[in-house]
This record gives structure tokens, sequence and C-alpha cells, in this order.
């Protein structure tokens, strides 16, 4: 049953079980036939999660398909894509998924990759470990004992060993990240170094792009080539609609394939039987799928306890030349007001698409964009409470979010910090992330701003990072799946994806979301599959 069961004949010889050649990927829009295949397990997404399982499980001689909504992009045309090409390949929703503020919440824009790799080809590359804190939270609170520092130590190494992660030498900063640590300094708190998948990196900027150069290790790169090589089969351009069961368990996926990346025209059809079945589509995209299903009506948790780690960036002018591009895209970190449930994070975006964002027309805007190599940018995010929810209407996602109190004084504290921490570095204005709001030239002037006063609705912030939609407990009342990733409602389905991680992180969450993959692949290795 592992062996192709039916294809047209056009394609029949592109399916059959890869030999790990120069380019093995099947790609969707390739195809005119529809689809039937057969293997042991058949993982719904290849991103951070997917790629790690995919790699894993065919390392240790199973027969594993990967199916991937968005199309497949080698390193050397995502890198020669301009941005707005990228936008349209590469990102979901063109880069504008919008999740509703609700109440005395902020507008959410949601980047998610949809492509081979995910959103790992779109990051700027970093890496933290789960914080120790984050474990002891989840052991004392939400009863999972299983997860310690120790336990998870295997499953880190081997990540850090795939996907390279290295810390960003001081030389790799950009000269806008380094006014930021002298103001920092003066403020009485530090920059520390980041953690980066990364393999001779030349610091050029283009991280949320795709990397032009293969330096970033993102899974396309570390992880799919492994599983390839290993025999696993993928498919980019096929979207599973349904789920395929057998009695009491899941038994496969079908959907469509499409065709034409950038219009996404529906082709022909693909059903793949499978003996086990992993979801690893993303937090997002994730409980849609188990929605239509019929999976998690027990416990009513799909979709539910989103956390998004929200985002906010600042920007600042000085009187002389930074060229803030020109080095790693992310380098240091402050986790000094950690207690507050922030972390500062250094980033920066490409000229031109910083040009493009900036407000003005005519002259007014042009004079901006020539004031582009004075400027530095810097961001916060939250350790967040789960306030979001994701919504189905017609097939279609939509999420809402519902910031705590706690929360938005998190939020007044990072622009007001990042602020203060600007002028103690010598900046000449300050441009808050709040719409409508002039630029401020002064510490004085800063400090007549009552952050309170100012309708959380009018604050710019962004987001990278849903976690917890089909989160991990001990129990089926409050959880959707096992702690180790297994469906509680349907046998031989699993959830490998940042779905599952139970609360918001604090840190950037892709090594953690590639870690507990590994750990549910190990524990899939040594699980009997089932017969047909």
């Amino acid at each position: 049953m592992n062996e192709l069961v039916s294809v047209g004949s056009r394609a029949k010889r592109r399916l059959k079980k890869s030999d790990g050649g120069s380019n093995p990927i099947t790609q969707g829009r390739f195809l005119e036939d529809d689809v039937e295949l057969g293997c042991d397990v058949v993982i719904v997404g290849s991103g951070a999660s997917g790629a790690a399982v995919a790699c894993e499980l065919a390392e240790a001689g199973q027969d594993v398909i990967v199916v991937e909504e968005g199309g497949y992009f080698r390193p050397e045309q995502y890198g020669a894509m301009r941005p707005s090409e990228t936008l349209r390949h590469l990102f979901r929703d063109g880069g504008l998924t919008f999740v509703v503020g609700l109440d005395e919440s902020p507008m959410v824009n949601m980047t998610m990759g949809r492509c081979v790799g995910g959103s790992s080809v779109l990051t700027g590359g970093v890496c933290f470990r789960i914080p120790g804190f984050i474990l002891k939270n989840w052991r004392d609170q939400q009863g999972l004992h299983m997860f310690s520092e120790e336990e998870l130590e295997p499953a880190y190494q081997a990540v850090e060993a795939a996907t390279h992660i290295e810390r960003v030498p001081l030389e790799m900063r950009s000269e806008s990240t380094n006014v930021f640590a002298r103001g920092a300094e003066r403020m009485g708190y530090e920059l520390k170094p980041m953690h980066r998948n990364t393999k001779d990196c030349n610091g050029c900027g283009r991280c949320n792009f795709g990397c032009p150069h293969g330096a970033k290790m993102s899974v396309d790169i570390a992880y799919i080539p492994r599983a390839l090589a290993a025999g696993a089969r993928v498919f980019s351009d096929f979207r599973v609609d349904s789920l395929i069961t057998k009695g009491a368990r899941a038994a496969g996926v079908e959907g469509r394939i499409y065709n034409a990346p950038g219009l996404r025209r529906p082709g022909g059809a693909f059903r793949i039987h499978a003996k086990r079945v992993v979801m690893a589509a993303g937090a997002y995209n994730t409980p849609g799928l188990l929605k239509r299903f019929g999976v998690g009506k027990q416990s009513g948790q799909v979709g539910r306890n989103m956390t998004v780690h929200p985002g906010f960036r600042m920007m600042a002018r000085f009187d002389r030349k930074l060229e803030g591009w020109k080095g790693a895209l992310q380098s240091a970190f402050a986790d000094a007001y950690e207690d507050q449930r922030i972390t500062l994070t250094a980033l920066y975006v490409p000229p031109g698409v910083l040009a493009a964002t900036m407000k003005g027309i005519g002259r007014e805007h042009i004079a901006k964009a020539e004031g582009i190599p004075n400027l530095s940018i810097f961001g916060g995010m939250i350790h967040d409470d789960p306030g979001g929810r994701l919504h189905h209407l017609l097939g279609k996602a939509f999420s809402t979010y519902r910031m705590s109190a706690r929360d938005r004084d998190a939020m007044y504290t990072i622009t007001r910090v990042m602020a203060e921490t600007y002028f103690a570095a010598g900046a000449r204005e300050v441009y808050l992330p709040v719409l409508g709001m002039a630029p401020v030239s002064s510490m004085d002037d800063l400090r007549k701003i009552d952050f309170r006063r100012i309708p959380a609705k009018r604050y710019e912030c962004s987001s990278q990072h849903p976690l917890g939609t089909t989160r991990m407990g001990v129990t089926p009342e409050h959880s959707v799946v096992d702690p180790d990733g297994r469906a509680w409602e349907l046998d031989e389905l699993y959830v490998v994806d940042g779905g599952i991680v139970p609360s918001s992180l604090g840190v950037n969450p892709q090594q953690a979301i590639m870690t507990l993959a590994t750990r549910i692949a190990w524990k899939l290795r040594e699980r009997p599959l089932p017969s047909w």
C-alpha cells in the first residue's frame, strides 16, 4: 500500500519514492492529473515542525509524504525576488493577515509563510531555547511534569546541530543596534548576543525575504534535503481539504492541487492514504483543518487560547548616517524587563521596504526616504496572555484578539523604555508606534505623554508567532492533544506545530517548535504503525 496507488501517466515517473536527486520535490503546478498515493506517515505542512518530523521519521526508515499548500522556491529563486514578489509568492495573504483587536486591543498584522520551508524561510533566524521559568509554569500550573530542561536537552542538541544555531558575533551587529546598545548601557541595562540558525552569514539584511545566499539554515535547507535523501516525498501546491478516516483512526488526507502559484487556480485532486497523519500546518491553519475534520468538539479548545507575542517597532533619527541595514538583521536582545513580560529585540527593515511604508507624498515622502540612512530601528514584544481566537466562516479563517490589562501595561512600558533608550543614545527624533502621533524630539516631551490615554487601537502592532490554538495538556477537557502531540479524539492523528505550545514563550519560538516536534518524532519512531 505504500507504493504508488494510481496517478496519470505523465506524473507517474515523478511521484515515486524520492532518490534525493537535485530537485526531487514534486511541484503540483506542473501536474495535470489526479494523484492517489500511499505511505506510512503523511505530514501536512513543511515548516519548522513538519520538516523536522519528516526528517526524523524518514531517516528512521518510515515511508513519509509531506504535502505543502504553498509553492516551492530554491534559495537562488527567492533570493533574487523583489520584496513585492516575495510577499506575493512566499507569504500567506501577501503578508497581510489581520487579527481584529477587540475592546481595548490593537489590531495585529500577522505575517506567516506559505511555501516549502514555511515561515522559517522568512524569519530573522532567531533561536531561543524555551526559558526555564516557562517550563516550570508548564509543570506547576498545567500538569506537564514531563517537560524539563534535562528531558529536552537531547532534542535541543539535535535541532542546534541540524540548523547550525550559533551566537551572533559583535562585529555582525549593525550600527542601528550599536547606538541602541549605547543608550541601553546609559539606562542601566545591557543587550545580549542573539543566537540564530545561520552559517557563513554576510549580514546582507534580507533575512525576512529569504536569504539569497543560503546562509540562513531555514528548514528547506537544513531538514528537507535530509528527508528527501532518506526517501521522503515532498509535494508543493497541495492543499488539504479533508481527512480520510478508517473507523476511529485517521487514515490519510485529500484535497486539491493548485496551479500557477500567484493565481492559486485549483487543478486536479489528490488522495493520500496513510497509517498515521501528522498536522504541521501552523498554529493559524491547523485549527481550521481540525474543525473541518470534526476534531475538537469534546473540549471546544480548537482555535482558542491563541497567543501572538504582540510586537512593536520603533524608529529614531540620528544626526549621522548609520546605514542600519548593514549587518545581521537581528543580532541582540534585552531581557532586563522580563519581569514585566517584555523582550526587546534588534531588527531592521530593507531600505526599499522601509521607504515604501513611510508617510507623506511627493517631496515630503522623498525627504523622509532620503533620511533612511540616519534611522535606527528596534523592537519589543510581549509575553502575552492567551487572548486570541480563530474563527472560521465559509471555509475562511479570521481571528480576534483581546489584550489583557497587564499586557496593555507592557505595551505602554515597551513604548516608553525604547523611546527613553533612544534619547539616552542621542537620538534627534523618536517615532513612536502610534498612528497619527508626531515625532517626539526630547526626553522632556516624552515625559509629557500619558500613554494610558492613547487608545490601544492606535498602536501599530505586528506578530509572527501565533501559538497555543491546539494546545497540549494532560486532560481532554482542557486541551486538544496529549503531551506527545496525539489528538484526544481520533487515533493516529498528531499535531506537532506551534499550536501545541500551551503558553506564550516571551521569546522567538522557532527553536522551541522544532524541539517539541523532534521530541514527538522520536516518540513516533518507537510507536508501532497500525496495519492497513
